[in-house]
């Protein structure tokens, strides 16, 4: 091996961890999004069979690894009795369309997962909005065109669209082995986005609301307000007073209260370093994104400027609801400023 050089990474492989009697954590490798290097799904026993919450993202071999995680909880995909999607992320739907086909179940989701349909249904035209919108929060044109490169052509995710069998709203209950769950609306990440909650057991299904370690990202462009919405859902599960909480991604955790704090601590503390940096004059969200993450400008690279500019504009958009910011009329690249006293 050439002196200097990294021995290539071993790929990840599909596997199974039991949370408890009843309850298996499917960790399932991701290998097209750098920083993001696995997805958990559930299988829950159910009958003769199990329900399984969220699927993995589709990419070559990922339905084999599935598979693969599976056998080590002792199920295959035939024993799928029902499909659940804590939002439509394709990391948490990607495999949907498969895993109905091979087991005959039924896919239970939110309505609102139209935000996952527009770069289903025409990559090309969803690319087209996403550098559009960041050319108009200051991208330069150089990065944006190279962006636009790298990812013309990029697969999508998702097998193919299945529409979901029954929408996922509060009062539909989930039946299984440990009881039956319960559905509470948590949009902020994405619109679609739901928490099942068992009350006897006191376990929260978080999706991606909740992680073991704070990671905030908001599907900016589908809501008015995905910043305060994501607010409000961490007022939700707070209420449920949850014992264990098991995650879209990382570990399970029992100190549910100390993650919904981190995470109020953090949206705030970042909203703060969006203001501070206003407060210094007028400015385009990619402006705001050095302050945001608290490193350079030289040192963004795509994936912060790409998820960053989201994060950003969602807290302009909060901010700007409150009273607190505005946008200034008539310039392009936009710019906001503090609103005057």
């Amino acid at each position: 091996m050439p002196p200097g050089r990294e021995p290539p990474k071993a790929r990840e492989l599909g596997r199974a961890d039991r949370v408890m009697p009843g309850i298996w954590r499917l960790r399932l490798p991701i290998t097209l999004w750098p920083g993001v290097p696995h997805v958990n799904a559930y299988a829950i026993t159910a009958g003769s069979g199990i329900v399984l919450i969220d699927t993995g993202l589709d990419e070559p071999g990922a339905l084999g690894e599935l598979e693969r995680a599976l056998g080590h909880a002792g199920a295959k995909l035939e024993h799928v009795r029902l499909l659940v999607c804590t939002h439509a992320h394709t990391d948490h739907y990607g495999l949907a369309a498969p895993i109905v086909e091979a087991s005959g179940c039924e896919l239970w989701m939110h309505p609102n997962y139209g935000h996952m349909l527009a770069g289903a249904e025409d990559p090309a035209a969803a690319l087209e909005r996403r550098v559009e919108v960041a050319r108009q929060s200051g991208v330069p044109i150089e990065a944006l065109r190279a962006y636009q490169e790298a990812r013309k052509g990029s697969p999508t995710g998702i097998a193919r669209i299945i529409e979901p069998d029954r929408e996922l709203l509060p009062g539909v209950e989930i039946e299984t082995d440990l009881g039956r769950w319960q559905v509470y609306e948590t949009p902020g990440h994405a619109p679609s986005h739901v928490c099942l909650h068992q009350p006897e057991k006191g376990i929260l299904l978080s999706g991606d609301h909740l992680l073991g370690r704070v990671s905030l990202f908001y599907d900016y462009g589908h809501t008015p307000d995905p910043a305060g919405e994501f607010l409000q859902s961490l007022d939700t599960v707070e209420r449920l007073r949850a014992g264990l909480c098991l995650a879209g991604h990382g570990r399970p955790f029992r100190d549910v209260q100390a993650h919904i704090d981190a995470n109020r601590v953090s949206v705030s503390e970042r909203m703060s370093r969006v203001q501070t940096a206003l407060g210094r004059g007028p400015s385009t969200p990619f402006d705001l994104l050095p302050d945001l993450f608290a490193v350079t400008r030289e040192e963004l690279n795509p994936m912060m400027v790409s998820w960053g500019l989201q994060e950003t504009l969602s807290y302009l958009t909060h901010l700007a609801a409150r009273g607190e910011v505005e946008r200034i009329d008539g310039e392009d690249p936009e710019r906001w400023q503090l609103r005057p006293a």
